[in-house]
């Protein structure tokens, strides 16, 4: 059974124009070059004919990939900075957090297929992400990395 993606409206656009780019451009970009390897003679010997059909499978699996992903998409609505004191935090949250004396972090939580911390959006899958979904404002929570454990405090949800 295919698991659920969360993705953000944006982070669907995105999916879906990557999608639909290499359906029509380059799905026709690969055909031609395989076209042109194909008339260039032997197959046995080509590099560009190898190139071209590995760049094929690459391109095919990708569509797969998107296909799926974006079949299984549950959309999320990010936060909009209005959360209260009592909301929970979830795929969609801006969060604030802060460990010890280091700088407070700010980021929103958003699927694996979408994540990118330096835009400042973090999987709900990865360590910091698991270890705060369903917390609260003010809660301090233990975040269990493979490099050890440490806690973080939630200044701000929203």
């Amino acid at each position: 059974m295919p698991t659920t993606n969360f993705l953000t409206k944006e982070g669907f656009q995105k999916l879906q124009e990557e999608l639909d780019h290499l359906r029509t451009v380059k799905r026709q970009e690969v055909a031609d070059r395989l076209h042109e390897a194909m008339e260039g003679g032997e197959l046995i010997e080509n590099a560009e004919y190898e190139a071209a059909k590995n760049e094929q499978a690459f391109v095919e699996g990708r569509i797969q990939e998107l296909e799926i992903l974006l079949a299984t998409a549950n959309i999320i609505e990010e936060s909009n900075g209005k959360a209260k004191k009592n909301d929970v935090i979830h795929v969609g949250s801006k969060v604030t957090i802060k460990e010890g004396n280091f700088e407070a972090e700010t980021f929103t939580i958003v699927g694996a297929a979408e994540a990118n911390p330096r835009d400042g959006k973090i999987s709900n899958e990865s360590p910091i992400g698991k270890a705060i979904l369903n917390h609260k404002l003010g809660d301090v929570v233990k975040v269990e990395t493979p490099g050890g454990t440490y806690n973080v405090k939630i200044i701000k949800v929203g």
